[in-house]
């Protein structure tokens, strides 16, 4: 069984109350000081810990990130040992999220939003960031395209990649969980076509 969120050690609790606050909230809507009551931690254990705000949405989103795809790599997995039919499995995976209790978007995807300036897109950590998670997502899903004999296993990443932010974007702004009955069509279409 896993501690309690106030038995956890500080650093961790603001960790936590900032996973939370920054993916349902919003990063700019989220003050500090929001952040360490909610915690029951102090500014020193905050500043001490992670120097900064940015620093500490640094560590959240790194944090999101490696939780997601961890959950997000399994859930496909499981779909069997055939690498087509994980393919298959990624809008069912999709699904899982969404029905759950903490589905708020893609965090990067939210970061990213609010730090845009313009056409050139804000924060270099922050695209260096989300660069690294979508690289890591590519990589994996280009890995199962290999495995089930797809000509261009890169681009068929990349496909579904577009098809799962895609996805990802219209429940955010929907809710509507149909929007995932349509991807997996267009994922049918995709595999079928890669």
């Amino acid at each position: 069984m896993a501690p309690s969120p106030r038995r956890a050690p500080p650093h961790e609790r603001i960790i936590e109350v900032a996973r939370d606050l920054f993916c349902r909230d919003g990063i700019h809507a989220t003050g500090i000081d929001r952040i360490l009551a909610e915690a029951g931690a102090s500014k020193m254990t905050l500043y001490g810990r992670f120097g900064s705000k940015e620093a500490l949405v640094r560590e959240v989103l790194a944090r999101e990130g490696a939780e997601w795809r961890a959950t997000f790599f399994a859930l496909v997995e499981a779909a069997g040992p055939d690498p087509t039919s994980q393919l298959r499995a990624t809008i069912p995976a999709l699904r899982s999220w969404f029905e759950g209790a903490r589905f708020y978007g893609c965090p990067f995807m939210n970061a990213a939003a609010e730090h845009s300036k313009g056409r050139s897109g804000g924060e270099p950590w922050l695209r260096e960031m989300t660069a690294q998670h979508h690289a890591a997502v590519i990589a994996f899903l280009a890995g199962l395209a290999q495995a089930a004999g797809y000509a261009e296993p890169r681009m068929l990443a990349r496909q579904i990649l577009l098809l799962l932010d895609g996805a990802i974007a219209a429940l955010m702004v929907s809710g509507d969980e149909g929007v995932l009955d349509v991807a997996a069509r267009n994922l049918q279409a995709v595999l079928r076509t890669g």
